[in-house]
Order: C-alpha cells, then structure tokens, then sequence
C-alpha cells in the first residue's frame, strides 16, 4: 500500500481552526464561518472559538491591528473601519486599533496620488480615472477634488 492511498483520519475541527490560524489572524465570525463552511454545526464550532479566544489564539483585537497595518497607507480611515466591520469586528475592537494607528488622511491621500499617478490629470478621462481610484480607497469626493485642483508643488 502506497502513502496515497492510505486514508487519513479527518482533522478535528480545533486541529482546522488552528492551522488556519497558523497561516493568519482572522475575526472570529470570519473563522466561525469558515468552520461552518466544512460541515460542522454551530453547536460544534463555538466552543471549539471560545476554546480557542481562551487560550489567545484567537483575538478579534489582535486581527484589527493587523488589518489596520496592512492597510495603512493605502487606504483612508473610513475604509479600514468599514472593512473591519464587514470582517464582524465589534465596535470597541475596531475603534481601538484605529486609535492605535497613526495614519493621517490627508497624508495618505497625498501619499497614495503621488506612488499611483505623480502628475496632475491631463484631461477629463484621466481626472475621472484618478477619482475613481482614490474613491475605492475611501477617500472623500472634496478631499480628492481639492489635491487634483491644487496638486502638491513637487508632483
């Protein structure tokens, strides 16, 4: 009999939860759904979670943080608290890690526009094209306006 074609013994489902914590944080709804997605029933997966924030291998602040890092410099801060609440993060959670972190919007905006584009918009199609990007990111419409209306002196 070859290693192949030996059958394995199906993982626990704490055994799944921690190898996708092995590979990055994740929300806790995030995780609970991935559990869900496997098989396994809610009675099943929420006290393997509760188990699992207990021990500190699950933490929705320490996912907040990292999000916000990943995140930072790139994208506004109204757009990393939104997707921390899409991810399911409570309130408290997101509000701290937003308050850790030490990113300022207009800078970000400059920042962004100056690694993205460099130069002010040629025409019309080109300014539309900018905007839209920068909106994606989260950034305020009036914000936008005013950096293509008066681009930084050294773009």
């Amino acid at each position: 009999m070859t290693g192949a074609s030996k059958s394995r013994a199906p993982k626990s489902l704490a055994a799944r939860a921690i190898g996708l914590l092995a590979r990055r944080e994740y929300a806790r709804p995030e995780l609970r759904d991935k559990l869900l997605a496997t098989g396994a029933t809610a009675d099943e997966v929420d006290p393997v979670l509760d188990d699992l924030a207990g021990r500190g291998y699950l933490s929705d602040l320490r996912f907040a943080h990292v999000l916000v890092r990943q995140k930072q410099g790139t994208h506004s801060r109204r757009s990393i608290a939104h997707a921390l609440k899409a991810k399911g993060v409570a309130f408290d959670d997101a509000t701290e890690a937003l308050a850790g972190s030490d990113a300022d919007d207009a800078a970000t905006l400059v920042a962004l526009w100056r690694r993205r584009f460099g130069r002010a918009p040629a025409d019309d199609r080109e300014r539309a094209r900018q905007v839209r990007f920068l909106q994606s990111r989260g950034f305020g419409l009036s914000a936008i306006l005013k950096l293509l209306r008066e681009p930084p002196e050294d773009a």
